[in-house]
């Protein structure tokens, strides 16, 4: 479901007028509505390690150089040198001075912080991704933007996380007479997001959606 079919969505619950052009979306509620919308999708992408978020990067450590660009566009799960793990160590400056604990390494000021090694290392890189969203062509982006805009989380689950969110986030009423309904229904949709999306039981994402 795309952006344009969302907010749509969104208005027919709210017992409002749809729209068939995005261009119409012009009146208070609408620009509230589409604000919302990525509002919601943001924070569900960026509360858990949701593994339809998780991406791979290969990168190349040049010989006796401790530092490469951090061109990684999101957070960092996993850092791989010559099939060994290496953990993140807070205590950048220790890098620096080439004391740092072995198989590490740090970020620092849009750096990645390595050991220094005699030759070229390959480094793979196993990142959760900051984009929440894609246009029609499958390029992924921060927000939706455009009517053929749509989000990272996977369908079926983001219409109803989307839609029935937005709508409680927008009255943000307990009291208002479908909030109940919106809210057990978003709930469901989280349940099912959760069961379905995490990799193992052991693993249960929480998304808390605060009511304003």
């Amino acid at each position: 479901m795309n952006y344009l079919e969302l907010i749509n969505k969104c208005l027919v619950e709210l017992n409002y007028k749809q729209v068939s052009a995005f261009s119409e979306l012009t009146k208070n509620d609408h620009k509230k509505l589409k604000n919302i919308l990525n509002v919601i999708n943001s924070e569900i992408c960026g509360s858990d390690r949701w593994n339809f978020l998780l991406r791979k990067k290969q990168l190349v450590l040049p010989k006796n150089t401790g530092e490469i660009e951090n061109s990684v566009d999101g957070r960092i799960e996993a850092l791989i040198i010559d099939g060994v793990k290496f953990d993140y160590y807070e205590e950048f400056e220790t890098f620096f001075v080439n004391s740092q604990p072995q198989n590490t390494y740090s970020l620092f000021d849009d750096k990645i912080l390595f050991p220094i090694f005699n030759q070229d290392k390959d480094i793979e890189i196993l990142y959760y991704t900051k984009n929440c969203a894609k246009d029609s062509e499958g390029t992924e982006k921060f927000i939706m933007e455009d009517a053929e805009d749509s989000s990272l989380i996977p369908e079926p689950f983001s219409e109803p996380l989307l839609v029935y969110g937005a709508c409680m986030r927008l009255k943000g009423n307990p009291q208002h007479v479908r909030f109940n309904y919106w809210y057990s229904m978003y709930k469901d949709a989280l349940a099912n997001l959760r069961s379905r999306i995490s990799p193992s039981m052991d693993e249960a994402p929480s998304v808390k959606l605060h009511r304003r």
